[in-house]
């Protein structure tokens, strides 16, 4: 027994051993030369028997190769054996000459180890001839953006306020209805109600029996409201007899006739309605004329109302007249709110959120910006520019300096024009070139500084200044310094950020400078500074 389970020991182990041998490891890359950032396939590829028991590594080490991603074994049968294939992405972002890492894969718990393949990654070659170099951009603050969220709530409150709207429309006829039912006297709503039915085309029996129910309501609400008769709730026969029994007590004095008009009538109904009966026409037409003789008849014998009773009648008229009137206020008053409400959320989905909000608050600049302009030349040379408002002259004591402003440090908006011509002589100063002397830019940054200088004299800190040469729409060449600070305006307790931008005109004789300043986060703002800019030339000739 022993020797045949020793036998069969030896058997299995060789068996499994002749299987490890005959398995094969193979491993292949897409290419041995890469670009920066390429992507690259690495391929395993094991070929065995359908018994072997394949595992291929699970948390792979491609460093410094980064693994993008892996794809499921893909298995091929073969004529006498299987393929197993598992393929990686990788990628890598540096250059050089780097060596793939050996993967092992398990094979009937036995491992094999890949080969090792050298990999070349080359770099991406840039002729800076064509190709600009740029600095790295500074990372940049981004606002937050609420537009998407005010959408939103504009686009709910709309529906919101428009339903509102219908439902008041709604319930402000169903009441200006039952008030006015209720100023009605009895006697008056019933015939204008009967009258209403003389109109009526009959030729269904659905249609005379609605008909029937409307003439037979409206002869049961007369009576329950003129005579003080339970006649909604009662039957035809119960009716007549409370009617009987008010003839025979002598409180309602109406004839034999009458009475059985009203029940050749009640009876009719009753047939159309439960019977599903369709009399003639002129039935129906005859028994409209029956209930209405019933209404005048009904009226004619009630007793005459004592002045108690007329009384109690004024007082509840007046009553109801001042009911009515308050409840008119209330509903017209209602109405203009949701109007209002609903106009105002529907300009700020056209118009945007912003631009209505700070049109009804009156926000000064977007006053600014959309009052009408003035075009006007100032100084010598004489420089042609739009403003919200005339520029007002500032007196100066040295010669050959002129200076127009609008507004204030203090203000929302704020425009500097400054003439400096000491040595002006003619009437027609040369107009600018694009290339400005060593000596007029000189001139010009003294006058920068002077400017900066009356900022940090007014209290102005966190200075930056940027500058550049642009052209104005006009044509004309000028040099720009802009940047931004901290202003302490009064009616904030600290200190605003604001934005300041100043052109430079140099000619021979002198320079012109036009500053402005307002606050950096004005939404308005710089539109009206790039319109002011839009605006200015230079004027050659008079």
């Amino acid at each position: 027994m022993i020797k045949r389970v020793f036998i069969f020991f030896i058997y299995f182990t060789s068996f499994n051993f002749w299987g490890q041998d005959k398995a094969t490891l193979t491993v292949a890359v897409d290419s041995t030369v890469i670009k920066i950032g390429e992507r690259l396939n690495y391929i395993l590829q094991v070929k065995a028997d359908s018994l072997s028991q394949v595992v291929f590594p699970e948390s792979p080490l491609f460093a410094p190769f980064e693994l993008l991603e892996d794809s499921p074994i893909d298995t091929i049968r073969e004529e006498s054996h299987y393929l197993y294939t598992k393929k990686y992405a990788l990628i890598l972002f540096d250059s050089g000459n780097y060596f793939l890492p050996q993967q092992q894969v398990l094979i009937n718990g036995f491992s094999k180890i890949a080969e090792l393949i050298p990999v070349r990654v080359n770099s991406v070659v840039v002729d800076t001839t064509k190709q600009k170099l740029y600095d790295i951009k500074p990372i940049q603050e981004v606002k937050k953006n609420y537009d998407a969220i005010i959408s939103k709530i504009l686009w709910g409150l709309f529906f919101t306020f428009a339903l509102f709207g219908i439902l008041y429309t709604y319930l402000f006829q169903k009441r200006r209805k039952e008030i006015r039912e209720k100023e009605i006297l009895p006697f008056d709503r019933a015939i204008e109600e009967l009258k209403a039915l003389e109109n009526e085309s009959l030729s269904e029996q659905e249609e005379f029996k609605v008909f029937y129910s409307r003439l037979t309501d409206i002869v049961r609400r007369y009576l329950e409201d003129e005579a003080k008769i339970d006649a909604l709730e009662s039957t035809s026969e119960e009716l007549l007899i409370k009617l009987e029994m008010r003839k025979d007590a002598g409180t309602l004095n109406l004839d034999q006739k009458t009475l059985m008009s009203l029940r050749e009538v009640l009876q009719n109904a009753d047939l159309v309605k439960f019977a599903k009966s369709m009399p003639e026409y002129h039935i129906a037409y005859d028994d409209r004329k029956l209930v209405e003789n019933v209404v005048i008849q009904t009226k004619e014998a009630l007793p005459e109302p004592t002045e108690e009773e007329l009384k109690n009648q004024v007082a509840y008229r007046e009553y109801l007249a001042k009911k009515r009137k308050k409840e008119q206020w209330i509903w017209g008053l209602s109405g203009i709110g949701i109007s209002s409400l609903l106009i105002l959320v529907t300009s700020m989905l056209v118009y945007g959120y912003y631009p209505v909000r700070d049109t009804l608050l009156a926000y000064p600049t977007k006053s600014l910006l959309s009052a009408e302009w003035v075009m006007s030349q100032y100084g010598t040379p004489p420089l042609k520019i739009e403003t919200p408002e005339v520029l007002e002259r500032i007196a100066k004591k040295e010669k050959g300096i002129k200076q127009f402003n609008f507004g204030t440090l203090e203000s929302p908006f704020y425009i500097d024009l400054l003439f400096d011509f000491p040595l002006i002589n003619s009437k027609n100063p040369k107009i600018p070139s694009s290339k400005v002397k060593e000596d007029d830019l000189k001139k010009g940054q003294d006058l920068v500084n002077s400017i900066i200088s009356n900022f940090e004299s007014k209290g102005a800190v966190n200075i930056l200044i940027k500058n550049d040469e642009i052209e104005i729409p006009s044509g004309s060449p000028a040099s720009r310094v802009f940047g931004t600070l901290d202003y302490p305006k009064d009616s904030e307790s600290e200190k605003v950020r604001c934005s300041f931008n100043s052109l430079l005109f140099t000619f021979e004789e002198g320079t012109i400078i036009l500053t402005m300043m307002y606050e950096k986060d004005d939404r308005y703002a710089s539109k009206i500074e790039q319109r002011i800019i839009n605006s200015l030339e230079l004027i050659n000739e008079l």
